[in-house]
């Protein structure tokens, strides 16, 4: 298991557009992925999941794996989320 936290800090967080991004990274890994706020943990490749923690611009999350590739899954989703989603 690898996790890492970060800000989100685009400007509508993790909602429409930005998620969708992030669930289609998400499943490009063989690892589970989830997705953590407070004490709610979903599955990253999930949107209905993802949309239902009400991640907004300064929100603190943890992104976790287990796999073969949970650094790079968790990593990947990370570097996504640190650039805006490329805003």
């Amino acid at each position: 298991m690898y996790s890492r936290d970060v800000t989100v800090n685009n400007q509508v967080g993790l909602h429409a557009r930005p998620a969708t991004f992030f669930i289609q990274k998400a499943n490009t890994f063989e690892s589970s992925v989830w997705v953590e706020k407070e004490e709610r943990k979903v599955n990253a490749k999930s949107l209905l999941g993802v949309l239902s923690l009400g991640i907004v611009q300064g929100t603190s999350i943890t992104v976790l794996a287990n796999g073969p590739d949970e650094k790079e899954a968790v990593d990947g989703l990370i570097e996504l989320i640190e650039s805006n989603f490329s805003e």
